[in-house]
């Protein structure tokens, strides 16, 4: 019989882009989606079937967030991916014979690899999954190889939000929308930002002060069902805390600093809702994790990997390695990917023997196995670190015999919570708080936002009785435009300065068209509504589609 492992791994991948569908394409909008799905989705799609064919052991938890799965169903994404890899691919060849006649050898085969990818890409998309990444994710949650686990509908930064009823429809839509698309009820969520807010008197940050008691996150979560979520580690061993994207961010901050704990993040702990019903709560396993997010030392920075911020031309494909981050662009290497794969095998020796001293550790000193969860953004891996996929499966393939990398329902079944706790006020963000996203670059955005959330729920009591198709028509869109407009993209696209213009235009977008929609929900009545207003409506359905069955009644509190 073959030892027990020391523990487990939960490799957690939160896959999640806004919806850019019809709202651009470069330098910002749809290319961001296809190029998730060439870089990041198929990698991770290939990795797992491989380890189904081999028969490995192995599995992980994926969460896609509902507003990234209605756009990989759409057939404008389906239709335009394949149109972005055509492309792909004649640039790599237009590279390939320019390289030649200028008699570089290392650059002819560079673009020849990069044609082979985008070839590969097609290839599988098209033929392989029937240019259905969903469904290809639903195969391999039927047969558990991996968990995949809801979020809210549009990433709305939930802590934030300025009513319940806003809470309840992004809760409400988003599982709702996983039931359809993958055929069961998710058992656990991704909270946006791995953002959370316990019970207490709370006030909108912004705009007139509107003091009152609110519950905590975890009552909605036990009411819709849903048994467990993902926290940063300094919500339940206190310190300062880690910090997600401090790579993209100016100001270094410890907004959330607090005393330790004494708790440890490799164990499962649980909170207790109103009538004594509980959520099971998971900690991000601070040395892992630092060990890939860091922007001073995580593996993604070693002078081996693709330089992702240099391209050949304004839009073209890369060529240049790291080299040093403290190098100009114009400064960077050529890139060799035989360098590359030894580095992210040693990367990969490196993570397992970390992970392996972690769980010997806490073996030790509590007399039990633990768990290291390490959660990262899918579009990390292929994406912004092109290697990463090679790593993760390099990763897998080591720990295979010594820790179980299960998913998370597998593992808390195994190992339910031994302790009840009580969490703070928190997110994975820089500083460990709210900062990343209300700032005073940003606060703008939530005054629109808690504006449009009450015109909301007093536009769908006004119109409540009334049998209009028509207004319902228009009721709809506006609870579409409020969800795409409480998004957690934008606010974080501000402050990383990543694509603030585009953010900014974004949210006026959705701001005017939430406006506009708002005046002709008063004006429709039986007669309907002008010939422009009707073409304009059409148009806005059109390009702001998501959730085709939504309910304007999902804002409406459960008890």
């Amino acid at each position: 019989m073959p030892p027990a492992p020391l523990g487990h791994i939960l490799f957690v991948l939160h896959t999640h882009l806004p919806w850019v569908l019809g709202h651009g394409r470069r330098p910002h909008g749809e290319a961001w989606l296809y190029e998730a799905a060439a870089e990041c989705y198929l990698p991770i799609l290939r990795l797992l079937d491989r380890f189904e064919e081999e028969g490995r052991k192995g599995s992980i938890t994926i969460g896609i967030t509902p507003v990234l799965a209605e756009m990989l169903v759409a057939p404008r994404f389906r239709d335009g991916f394949v149109a972005y890899l055509d492309e792909r691919s004649a640039r790599a060849l237009a590279d390939r014979q320019e390289f030649e006649a200028a008699g570089d050898g290392h650059g002819r085969n560079a673009a020849e690899s990069w044609s082979d990818f985008y070839e590969r890409a097609k290839r599988d998309f098209v033929e392989t999954y029937d240019q259905d990444l969903l469904s290809a994710f639903a195969r391999l949650q039927k047969i558990d190889r991996i968990e995949i686990v809801v979020s809210a509908a549009t990433h709305g930064y939930l802590p934030l939000l300025g009513r319940d009823e806003s809470i309840e429809a992004q809760l409400a839509i988003g599982i709702e929308s996983y039931r359809r698309r993958f055929g069961r009820p998710p058992r656990g969520i991704w909270l946006p930002e791995c953002a959370y807010r316990p019970g207490s008197a709370w006030s909108r940050p912004v705009g007139p002060a509107r003091a009152e008691s609110r519950p905590g996150l975890e009552e909605f979560l036990v009411r819709k069902g849903l048994r467990f979520f993902f926290v940063d580690t300094h919500l339940v061993a206190g310190g300062a805390p880690i910090g997600t994207y401090d790579d993209r961010v100016a100001e270094r901050r410890l907004d959330a600093a607090r005393d330790g704990t004494g708790l440890s993040p490799n164990e499962p702990y649980e909170l207790t809702a109103s009538r004594r019903r509980k959520v099971a709560v998971l900690a991000r396993d601070p040395r892992s994790s630092v060990q890939v997010w860091s922007a001073d030392y995580g593996y993604p920075g070693d002078g081996a990997y693709l330089e992702f911020h240099r391209r050949r031309g304004m839009d073209g494909l890369r060529y240049w390695r790291v080299t040093d981050r403290r190098l100009a662009l114009g400064e960077k290497v050529a890139y060799d990917s035989i360098a590359a794969k030894e580095r992210a095998d040693a990367h990969a020796d490196h993570f397992a023997a970390l992970v392996v001293d972690t769980l010997r550790e806490h073996q030790q000193t509590t007399g039990h196995p633990g768990v290291v969860v390490a959660p990262f953004d899918t579009e990390l891996f292929g994406h912004w670190w092109f290697e990463g996929p090679r790593w993760l499966e390099a990763v897998l393939r080591k720990l295979e015999g010594q820790v179980e990398a299960a998913t998370a329902s597998s593992f808390l079944a195994e190992h339910p919570p031994r302790s009840t706790i009580r969490l703070p006020e928190g997110s994975w963000g820089q500083g460990g708080h709210h900062w990343v996203w209300l700032n005073d670059n940003t606060r703008w955005i939530w005054e629109e936002v808690y504006r449009a959330e009450d015109a909301f729920i007093e536009a769908s009591r006004a119109i409540r009785g009334r049998k209009s198709p028509i207004a319902s028509r228009i009721l709809t869109q506006l609870a579409r435009e409020l969800l795409l407009l409480q998004a957690s993209d934008w606010p974080f696209l501000i402050t990383t300065v990543a694509a603030k213009d585009y953010a900014e235009a974004r949210v006026k977008e959705h701001v005017g068209a939430f406006d506009r929609l708002r005046t002709m929900l008063e004006r429709a009545n039986g007669d309907g509504i002008s010939r422009d207003e009707a073409s304009w409506l059409a148009e806005i359905e059109k390009r702001d589609s998501p959730f085709p069955d939504l309910n304007p009644d999902s804002w409406t509190l459960q008890p």
